[in-house]
């Protein structure tokens, strides 16, 4: 499908721009406020909750790959029916407020479940950033033993930056920079660098290994259409920066 073979090239470029409005998020219009401005700002992907009306809305929208999340495998198959290209099982973010934990086998039985309810669609798996590196690692391999296509990173909830300006953001995107680092040293496949990024530290997160960024809060939490957009753009504008020989995906 041409639509997957832009993913991919961009992947492989280091240029791949998710972004995501949050796998708990059902609100039609914030959902629709992001895929536009993901749209018009030129992002590579979108994100969206495993709804198959969310996926039914983002389709009148954009020709952009859409992406649909859930923490629950049975939610993607009617998701996929609905005309999602690309599935996701995490960011878990948005869990951990609540006081619920992601460990390795759970994420890992996630993984095999899926894999049986659809063998062969495209699918990125999140590896939680409350395991120690070198478990992040570990899980990171197993998951691709499993057949995940993607393995991406998080970890801006975890961190505490006590800086204001371009050194806040660095320390804000520190943990997940570092298991980018880590994990797409370990495994074949494309890395996605998320959760705490920038545009400021998006560069970082490709010389770090990772083959592309998936940023949320950053573009959710604007409040105009045109802020969005120039929200993605400037996302766009930072990973155009970073010069790096095609990788294979």
């Amino acid at each position: 499908m041409a639509i997957l073979s832009n993913l991919q090239s961009a992947l492989s470029h280091g240029r791949a721009l998710k972004i995501i409005s949050g796998l708990a998020n059902f609100d039609r219009d914030r959902v629709a406020a992001v895929v536009t401005a993901a749209d018009r700002g030129g992002a590579t992907f979108v994100d969206i909750a495993a709804d198959p009306a969310l996926v039914a809305l983002a389709r009148r929208l954009t020709t952009l790959p859409i992406c649909v999340s859930a923490i629950d495998p049975t939610l993607f198959v009617a998701a996929v029916d609905a005309g999602a290209d690309l599935i996701e099982i995490g960011n878990f973010d948005s869990f951990y407020a609540q006081g619920m934990r992601f460990e390795a086998a759970e994420v890992l039985a996630m993984t095999h479940a899926t894999r049986q309810l659809l063998p062969t669609i495209l699918l990125s798996v999140t590896v939680p950033h409350i395991l120690p590196l070198d478990q992040q690692v570990r899980l990171a391999e197993a998951l691709v033993n499993a057949g995940a296509d993607i393995i991406q990173t998080e970890g801006g909830m975890g961190s505490s930056p006590v800086h204001s300006g371009s050194l806040g953001l660095i320390e804000k995107a520190a943990p997940t920079l570092a298991a980018a680092y880590e994990i797409s040293r370990a495994v074949s496949v494309p890395v996605v660098c998320a959760s705490g990024l920038s545009n400021v530290t998006a560069p970082l997160a490709i010389a770090s290994g990772a083959s592309g960024i998936g940023v949320g809060t950053a573009i959710n939490k604007l409040d105009s259409e045109v802020a969005m957009i120039a929200a993605v753009r400037s996302l766009v504008e930072s990973l155009a920066t970073v010069n790096r020989v095609p990788a294979k995906v």
